[in-house]
């Protein structure tokens, strides 16, 4: 993205990491793995008082972008906006919506992506609305 500062949050746990700083996380792609949601003590201080925006690759449910942002809730962080290279589909959006009614205008996407289905025939389309 070309910016010189950023603040990743991770899945794996350092020994220099806090609990408190810390939520559940659960996604799409691993919704039975017990994982947590890190954010390293070291960055606080490049997000306190900053404009900050939230960025992940992909949000499909919207569960892992909610952990997001309770995890940068909890210290003391209110994203400006949320950016992703692809929404895929419009799953995201009820999840998103139950975490606050200001992320949903607040998110923007490289490119939207349909939920497809699978044919008898063996083709996808996309499902009768």
């Amino acid at each position: 993205m070309g910016h010189t500062r950023y603040a990743p949050l991770g899945t794996s746990r350092k020994f220099w990491y806090r609990d408190d700083l810390s939520v559940a996380l659960s996604s799409i792609t691993t919704p039975t793995q017990q994982k947590r949601l890190y954010m390293d003590p070291r960055m606080l201080p490049l997000l306190q008082g900053r404009r900050v925006a939230l960025v992940d690759d992909v949000i499909s449910s919207g569960t892992s972008i909610v952990s997001g942002l309770r995890l940068l809730a909890g210290c003391g962080v209110e994203p400006v906006a949320i950016g992703a290279a692809m929404l895929q589909s419009r799953r995201w959006c009820e999840t998103l919506d139950a975490a606050g009614s200001q992320w949903r205008e607040r998110t923007v996407g490289v490119l939207s992506t349909p939920m497809l289905e699978i044919t008898e025939t063996g083709t996808w389309r996309r499902p009768a609305v």
